[in-house]
C-alpha cells in the first residue's frame, strides 16, 4: 500500500508529463484511490444512518419487519471520475427476532477505478426484551446485544487504459481482480444508546491474484446516543461518531447529529475528518415509506467535488411506526 508522501512524489513527477487538465484530474483521482485500495467506498453519514448493515452485518434483523433500502450517491457534479456508489440491501427477522437475514449489492467508482460486491449477512441476538418505558410512537426497539457474519464476491478493477498514458509503465495495462469476502460486526443496542465495531473484510488482500491491487482491512467503530430534549418526548437529538482506522491511511472520524420530530420529519448534519460536511434531510410517507436526501460538501481543495444522494427505504408490516435506530 502506497502512503501519502509516496502518492504526492507521484504526483508531481506525473503532473509534469501530462498538461491536460482532463489527463490531470483523472491521474490524481486514481492516486489518490491507491492512497488506500478498499475496494469499497467509506459510506457518508446518510448512508449508514439509514442503512447500517452496509457497515455492520450484525445489523440485519433488527426489527420485526423486514427492510428494502435503495440508495445512491453522486449526483450533480460536472466532473468525470467523481464519486458515486449505489447500494440495494434487503434484511429480514427470523426465528422470533433471535436471528437476522439479509443481503444486498453495492457498486462504487471513482475515477478509473469501479468496485463491486454481492452479499449475504447473518446475525444471532441475545434480546433484553422491550422498553415499554418510552412514548408510543417510539415503542418496541429492540434491546439486544447482537453478533454478525457477512460472506460475498468482490470485483474490482482499474481501467488504466482510459487515461491514455500507455507510455508509462505504470499505466499501461488494466488491473482486475475478484475475491471472496468475509466479514464480521457486533452490535449492543439499547433505547437511549447503541453502540457497534465491524471489520467488513477479515481477508483483505490473502486471496489477490493481481500483484498491482493491495485490499486493505478497514476497522470500524461507531457509537451513538438518543435524547429527547422536551417533556412531551416528542423531538428527539441523535448525535453518533464513526471511527474508521485502515493501514497506510489517515485515522478517520465521523462526528454527526441527528434532530427527528416524532419519527416524521429529521435533519441532520455531519462532519468528516477528510474536510467534508454532509448534510441530510429526511420525511417518513405514511408508516412503511422513507425518503431522505444529502449533500456532501468538501471545504478542501480536493478534486473530488461536491455531490447529491437519495436514498429510498420501504419497511414491510407496521413499517417505521414505533421503531427506530
Amino acid at each position: 500500500m502506497k502512503d501519502l508522501k509516496t502518492i504526492l512524489q507521484q504526483v508531481e513527477k506525473k503532473t509534469s508529463k501530462y498538461q491536460s487538465p482532463i489527463s490531470v484530474i483523472a491521474l490524481l483521482l486514481i492516486l489518490l484511490v491507491t492512497v488506500r485500495v478498499t475496494a469499497q467506498q467509506t459510506p457518508v453519514f446518510s448512508e449508514y444512518t439509514y442503512n447500517a448493515m452496509i457497515l455492520n452485518p450484525a445489523h440485519a434483523g433488527l426489527y420485526s419487519e423486514a427492510e428494502l433500502v435503495l440508495s445512491g450517491s453522486g449526483f450533480g457534479t460536472s466532473i468525470e471520475g467523481s464519486p458515486q456508489t449505489q447500494t440495494v440491501t434487503y434484511n429480514t427477522s427470523l426465528n422470533r427476532g433471535k436471528m437476522g437475514l439479509g443481503g444486498g449489492f453495492m457498486a462504487d467508482r471513482i475515477g478509473v477505478s469501479s468496485a463491486s460486491k454481492f452479499f449475504a449477512s447473518y446475525s444471532y441476538k441475545l434480546r433484553f426484551g422491550h422498553d415499554y418505558d418510552q412514548p408510543r410512537w417510539f415503542g418496541l426497539n429492540p434491546q439486544v446485544l447482537s453478533f454478525g457474519i457477512t460472506a460475498g464476491v468482490l470485483s474490482y478493477s482499474e481501467d488504466l487504459m482510459e487515461l491514455g498514458m500507455q507510455n508509462d509503465i505504470e499505466f499501461a495495462e488494466n488491473l482486475q481482480t475478484t475475491v471472496p469476502v468475509i466479514g464480521i460486526g457486533f452490535l449492543f443496542n439499547r433505547r437511549n444508546l447503541y453502540a457497534g465495531i465491524s471489520v467488513p473484510n477479515i481477508l483483505g488482500n490473502s486471496w489477490s491474484g493481481e500483484k498491482g491491487i493491495n485490499l486493505s482491512t478497514p476497522y470500524y467503530a461507531y457509537f451513538g446516543l438518543r435524547i429527547f430534549t422536551d417533556s412531551m418526548e416528542e423531538f428527539m437529538i441523535k448525535p453518533n461518531t464513526l471511527i474508521k482506522y485502515e493501514e497506510g491511511s489517515p485515522f478517520q472520524v465521523d462526528i454527526n447529529v441527528l434532530l427527528s420530530y416524532r419519527q416524521r420529519i429529521e435533519a441532520g448534519i455531519g462532519y468528516r475528518s477528510s474536510s467534508m460536511f454532509n448534510f441530510l434531510a429526511g420525511f417518513y410517507a405514511f408508516d412503511n415509506l422513507r425518503f431522505s436526501y444529502s449533500y456532501n460538501y468538501r471545504t478542501n481543495n480536493s478534486p473530488i467535488t461536491n455531490v447529491h444522494g437519495l436514498s429510498l427505504s420501504f419497511r414491510f408490516g407496521r413499517g417505521y411506526s414505533g421503531q427506530t435506530l
